[in-house]
């Protein structure tokens, strides 16, 4: 049962798996996966718009697919009851008969696709009155499902891409799959709108943000599962950032620190005369700059056999400390640092606007994720913390 929200009503649209008798019909799931989404994030390019052919030169791995594969696996005991609707070969089609799922390709995906390929395939899935469409990617593949589809029909994204600014996204691929487990399942779940964002990856590369909304996309609403838009604005807490860096640079010792991505971490930098990359990753020893905006595989090598210390702030509003921006801290790298190493910084504000909900963190790695959930002692200040839970949604 699917039934859209009329903007003038006040009633809850409701989205469910059962027919009017009470049984269970079959699921139709409208599968799509962007194969080149966040193939700059861990080669330091900030995005994928245009430029995948570079990031593949870089030594980039598509990883949409693994992450799609991630998310079909909590509804993969229920394949029974569901029928995959999707693209042929990367785009959907691939991971769905991998993990035994029934079938059906009905666009025909080129070898290397692009943002056409997706709007393509998900105007043809409308054809096919799938019930919800799971797609891979970042907020560039939202966008382009969003012009196909609009808010005719519910959507829940995988994160795959470097930029997730968009509310249409589960938290972690875990997340979004759980969400469509619910619906298989025909437990009651209610609709809302979600803004549709993306930004200029021009303008991104240059380390200016300039967010754009594009319109709304019906999203099953989860609070558990589904992540909040990104808060926009820089905060003026001028005097608690300025106690924060100082703590943190106390903390740096004569370990090579790797300094994250956000505003947070650039004051620390500012603090210290250095250059920072808003949204990239630095590498800093003795408060000396060693490197600017590395790559994934230049952090490994950088940091092998090396004390060190990763410093991280999490997305306002969302809560990811990891998986969001900073794909070149790869599971790799976290396990040669040392959950010890982690180093949470940021302000009662921005936790305070969480709700109560967790940080997350979404490395790519589920085993690695869990591992890192806990408790973290976050600095808010000088000589000032808050124990502040880590969470991997599952």
């Amino acid at each position: 049962m699917y039934r859209v929200k009329h903007p003038l009503l006040e009633c809850d649209s409701e989205f469910s798996g059962f027919r009017g008798d009470g049984i269970m019909a079959s699921f139709r799931l409208g599968l799509l996966i962007n194969p080149l989404a966040g193939l700059g994030g861990s080669v330091a390019l900030k995005g994928s718009d245009g430029i995948a052919q570079q990031a593949l030169a870089k030594g980039a791995s598509p990883q949409a697919m693994n992450r799609m594969k991630q998310a079909l696996t909590q509804i993969e005991p229920d394949k029974a009851r569901v029928e995959v609707i999707t693209a042929s070969g990367d785009m959907g089609e691939i991971v769905a008969q991998s993990l035994g799922f029934n079938t059906q390709a009905v666009y025909q995906s080129p070898h290397i696709t692009q943002a056409a390929d997706t709007s393509a395939a998900a105007e043809k899935l409308l054809e096919y009155d799938v019930d919800l469409i799971l797609f891979a990617g970042g907020d560039g593949t939202a966008r382009d499902i969003y012009a196909s589809v609009g808010d005719s029909i519910p959507v829940l994204g995988v994160p795959a891409g470097v930029k997730i600014h968009s509310g249409v996204y589960g938290v972690t691929p875990t997340a979004a799959g759980l969400v469509v487990k619910q619906l298989i399942d025909g437990e009651l779940v209610s609709l809302m709108s979600a803004d549709v964002m993306d930004i200029d990856e021009v303008q991104f590369r240059q380390g200016r943000v300039q967010a754009k909304r594009f319109g709304d996309m019906l999203v099953p609403a989860e609070p558990r599962y589904v992540q909040a838009v990104k808060q926009g604005g820089v905060e003026c807490e001028t005097l608690v950032l300025a106690d924060i860096a100082a703590e943190a640079i106390e903390l740096m010792d004569d370990a090579l620190c790797i300094m994250g991505s956000g505003s947070t971490l650039a004051f620390v930098m500012a603090e210290m005369g250095l250059i920072n990359t808003l949204l990239g990753v630095d590498l800093i020893q003795d408060q000396v700059l060693i490197q600017s905006d590395l790559t994934a595989a230049q952090l490994l090598e950088q940091t092998q056999n090396q004390k060190t210390k990763l410093f991280i702030t999490l997305i306002g509003g969302q809560g990811h400390i990891l998986g969001r921006g900073n794909q070149q801290l790869t599971p790799a790298l976290l396990r040669q640092i040392g959950q010890d190493n982690i180093i949470i910084l940021a302000t009662k504000t921005k936790l305070k606007a969480l709700n109560g909900r967790p940080l997350i963190v979404d490395s790519g790695d589920p085993e690695l994720d869990l591992s890192l959930a806990g408790y973290y002692k976050v600095i808010t200040g000088y000589r000032d913390y808050v124990m502040y839970p880590v969470a991997k949604i599952n």
